[in-house]
């Protein structure tokens, strides 16, 4: 069979990659066609594009780069006439993705979405387009499914959640090899976890960075992303003894005693990795106040959502600053507030289900091409 997948960012690519090792499982013929990135790369089939060339963050960002984007839509679509797949399969990535997806539609391709839209946080009006778009949802969150099939009566499949699988398929890290090769002592490892986009980087790194100087008993590594080169955080850092390592995340969360981590898919992975973790956010001025008016959650953090109550501490925007990010690191550190972080994290989990989202899914997916 001919699969052609669309990822936009990091954590699409990782989730594609697992995806497209379990298809290779069952269809010992798959061929495949994707934008996504290095990791997606290694499972074989042609990269069209690299998400490096699709990472536009929020409104005012998108409103700039408009001209790139509709380009980009254009050629996406004729890519796909070219290699006329059996199924084309979505991975997050919303605003492009629903848009490749109306035409595929009607152009009678197969359409799979997995990892829904988070149109239960905004947007919930696109549940007509989803309906009317997309023959197959496969969703990771468990209340995903109820939103979905009682609320607006479109039948979806709850999957578990693939970082599961991502982190149990992990080769473990030699921890005192991990930490002669980069230079590390005996000290607690901090994680600096400061996103993955140019415009996120910037944003918080300098932040994080700031309060480094007060927690001398500490270490802290900055994870830095495989969407960056290793020059791009060197400006940050000003000849500071913090350590930098690249493409290395789930080593250097599963070394670490806490972490400072952009709101994001990281925030999860930082929990499931079992790392108490202050959850940080600010974004441009422009788009966090079109986002206000817009978003209806009382979270940010995918932990606080899930879990329905605040398991961790979330800074936004202004509250993301030196003296919160000092407090709440020294809260984390604390053993008495750790221990009733690890019992929150054990019960996330417990809600998430067990491993094997991407076997699910390619097992969907192929049944239903097959069927």
């Amino acid at each position: 069979m001919k699969y052609y997948l669309i990822a936009g960012e990091a954590s699409g690519d990782l989730h594609a990659s697992n995806l497209m090792k379990a298809l290779k499982n069952i269809d010992k013929d798959a061929e495949f066609r994707f934008w996504g990135g290095d990791l997606m790369k290694q499972q074989g089939g042609t990269l069209v594009k690299h998400y490096r060339e699709l990472a536009f963050m929020g409104f005012a960002e998108v409103l700039l780069n408009i001209r790139t984007i509709l380009k980009n839509i254009k050629f996406c679509k004729e890519d796909i006439q070219a290699f006329d797949p059996d199924a084309i399969i979505f991975i997050d990535y919303p605003g492009f993705n629903m848009r490749i997806a109306e035409w595929a539609k009607k152009e009678n391709y197969k359409t799979h979405y997995y990892i829904s839209p988070q149109i239960w946080a905004w947007k919930e009006n696109r549940i007509k387009k989803i309906k009317r778009d997309v023959d197959e949802m496969y969703v990771i969150l468990p209340f995903e499914e109820d939103f979905y099939t009682k609320k607006h009566d479109f039948k979806v499949h709850f999957v578990g959640h693939p970082l599961l699988d991502a982190i149990e398929n992990r080769e473990p890290v030699a921890v005192e090899n991990f930490k002669k090769e980069h230079g590390l002592d005996s000290r607690p490892v901090i994680a600096l976890l400061p996103g993955s986009r140019k415009q996120e980087i910037e944003k918080m790194l300098n932040v994080m960075l700031s309060i480094t100087a007060d927690f001398r008993d500490y270490q802290f590594v900055i994870a830095g992303a495989p969407s960056q080169d290793a020059e791009f955080y060197a400006s940050f850092m000003k000849g500071s003894n913090i350590k930098l390592i690249m493409n290395r995340t789930y080593d250097i969360l599963s070394i670490s005693y806490a972490a400072l981590v952009t709101s994001g898919t990281a925030t999860l992975e930082t929990a499931l990795f079992k790392v108490p973790e202050v959850v940080c956010y600010k974004g441009n001025y422009l788009s966090y106040q079109i986002a206000k008016q817009v978003i209806n959650l009382d979270f940010i953090s995918l932990i606080n959502l899930i879990m329905g109550r605040e398991v961790v501490k979330e800074l936004i925007q202004n509250d993301f600053n030196k003296k919160s990010l000092k407090r709440e690191l020294n809260k984390i550190l604390d053993e008495t507030n750790r221990k009733q972080i690890f019992k929150d994290y054990h019960d996330l989990e417990q809600k998430l289900g067990g491993a094997g989202a991407s076997k699910n899914t390619a097992e969907l997916i192929y049944n239903s091409i097959t069927s």
